[in-house]
């Protein structure tokens, strides 16, 4: 099946986050600094943005993680919202 849509571009633009399935990572470069974003498209018919900050080491490319954590906990908030949406 072709895949098409938001969620499919969403998808070509970014990298996954390893262990954590349906999770991407944009990752820009902006006058010397870097930015992320993380999101979700695991949750049919939805997008969720799990978190975007500046990467402030100087060193490794790894997303740290304090920020791993939060966006675990993140997802998992996600997850209830769409529960409680009737959407499972």
């Amino acid at each position: 099946m072709l895949e098409s849509g938001p969620a499919w571009a969403l998808r070509c633009l970014a990298k996954t986050i390893k262990l954590l399935p349906g999770v991407f990572e944009v990752v820009e470069d902006h006058i010397g600094d870097t930015y992320r974003a993380v999101y979700t498209v695991r949750f049919e018919g939805a997008v969720y943005v799990l978190h975007a900050f500046q990467k402030k080491s100087k060193t490794g490319i790894k997303t740290p993680k304090e920020d791993i954590n939060l966006i675990k906990e993140r997802l998992k908030r996600a997850a209830l919202d769409y529960e409680s949406r009737g959407k499972s």
